[in-house]
């Protein structure tokens, strides 16, 4: 017990009211096999300062002063430090879901403006209120396209993030809603529309297809969506790369938008938490999970905000609700609200515009897997450069690198390809040395100058 009285003459007295003569009575119904013998053999505590030099030291040997070129799903950028001002005031920071609207204006408006700006960004009518993250986002789009046209089938791209495909199996897998992968064109890395279309039929509740891809390529996804539409199935898109909309279009033909907000000022922090986000179009909204929040007026006729609709089984019966999800994220969507709306439409275009320049910088000259339009990551394929992923990463750790992702452990068939990522994170120098360690005479220079 963490807590004792501070005298024997209290303790026993608090034993005395339980009706115990020791402390040792507490636990004599359990048997002696499953009892701590012993004192714990614990360390004596630390003061405040030596904990935080602990930590220091920790992150020491971690990779501080590194440059990154990883991306994968989880990109590296730069966080305004207004993020965190606004996120860390206590209004935001402790409150709780905003059942009472009259006390809980602040949470709501907040909630608002980020539903408001996903739709700009998306191209669609409603979003919700935010999802744990991207990877579980889709599965509820799935989940929400089978109940707008009661099919049953899925269709997800081979080429759609491989977590995300692992956690949409994992979650319909006890829904009748069978999953089938659809193969991508192994020269462009987009999707095979034969093998869409092949696989197509009054089954299948949605197609599932990611731009940019997990390969950093380029969808065409009004071509995937007519072949959608044209068999009756919805078009899910997603995404994990948020800052690819500050510059590619919205999707055309997508019916719901599932997708991934790390980018817009969350930190990596070791894979979560993030910001997942599902939009669509208005005649959907009744099937979207989560809730919306809306404008209305008080009893005063002046602007207010609610609650608009709440289909999570906490607040109606659970055989009408859409999801049980428990949360809306506010406190992480409120880091991508501010996020955009200190970027705004011509910061984030220019910072996509940033984004897409650096990692063609460093893919020139390169070994590319795949010939097809990329945004910041594309495939090096460092088998046809006579290297392997594994020792070009080691050599680059060497030169205080963090190389890319290794695709043999998701794609068997991609063994000896390397995932790269450049951000406006990424310097000149950082990306020279890096092309130096695959040319003949490798660039042994410092990577701590300037852009």
């Amino acid at each position: 017990m963490r807590y004792l009285p501070k005298s024997d003459s209290e303790r026993q007295q608090m034993l005395a009211a339980c009706g115990l003569q020791s402390l040792e009575d507490l636990v004599a119904h359990l048997p002696p096999e499953v009892l701590q013998q012993q004192a714990l053999e614990l360390p004596d505590g630390m003061s405040e300062f030596e904990i935080v030099d602990y930590f220091r030291q920790r992150g020491d040997r971690m990779a501080n002063g590194y440059a990154s070129f990883l991306g994968g799903g989880v990109y590296r950028h730069y966080r305004p430090v207004l993020a965190d001002v606004v996120v860390q005031r206590g209004e935001f920071l402790t409150s709780y879901t905003p059942y009472q609207a009259e006390i809980s204006q602040g949470t709501l408006v907040t909630i608002f403006e980020f539903q408001s700006m996903i739709c700009q960004l998306t191209g669609m009518d409603v979003a919700n209120a935010s999802m744990y993250d991207g990877s579980t986002a889709v599965p509820e789009a799935a989940l929400m396209a089978a109940r707008v046209n009661k099919r049953s089938g899925i269709l997800v791209a081979r080429s759609v993030h491989p977590e995300y495909r692992e956690v949409l199996t994992t979650t319909v897998r006890n829904q009748d809603l069978p999953v089938t992968e659809v193969a991508y064109d192994p020269r462009t890395g987009q999707i095979d529309l034969a093998d869409l279309e092949a696989k197509l039929n009054d089954t299948i509740s949605a197609v599932i297809v990611q731009s940019p891809n997990f390969f950093g390529v380029i969808e065409n996804v009004k071509a995937a969506a007519d072949l959608a539409h044209a068999h009756g199935a919805l078009l899910i898109f997603t995404f994990t790369e948020a800052v690819s909309l500050g510059l590619l279009q919205p999707p055309a033909g997508a019916d719901i938008v599932a997708g991934e907000l790390q980018s817009f000022a969350i930190s990596p922090c070791y894979g979560g938490p993030f910001a997942g986000v599902i939009a669509t179009r208005m005649e959907h909204i009744r099937q979207l999970p989560g809730r919306i929040v809306g404008q209305t007026t008080d009893a005063s006729g002046k602007r207010a905000f609610c609650l608009t609709l709440s289909t999570r089984e906490q607040h109606i019966r659970r055989e009408k609700a859409t999801s049980n999800i428990c949360t809306n994220q506010a406190l992480i969507a409120l880091m991508a609200t501010v996020f955009m709306a200190v970027y705004g439409k011509v910061g984030l275009r220019e910072l996509a515009h940033q984004n897409l320049s650096k990692a063609h910088y460093l893919a020139d000259g390169l070994s590319r897997r795949f010939q097809a339009p990329f945004f910041n990551e594309f495939v090096l394929d460092c088998a046809a450069m006579g290297l392997t992923a594994e020792g070009l990463n080691q050599s680059l750790l060497d030169r205080k690198i963090i190389g890319g992702i290794p695709l043999g452990r998701f794609y068997p068939e991609l063994e000896g390809s390397l995932l790269l990522c450049a951000t406006e994170m990424n310097r000149r120098e950082e990306m020279d040395v890096l092309r130096g360690a695959l040319q003949a005479e490798p660039v042994l220079s410092s990577v701590n100058g300037t852009a």
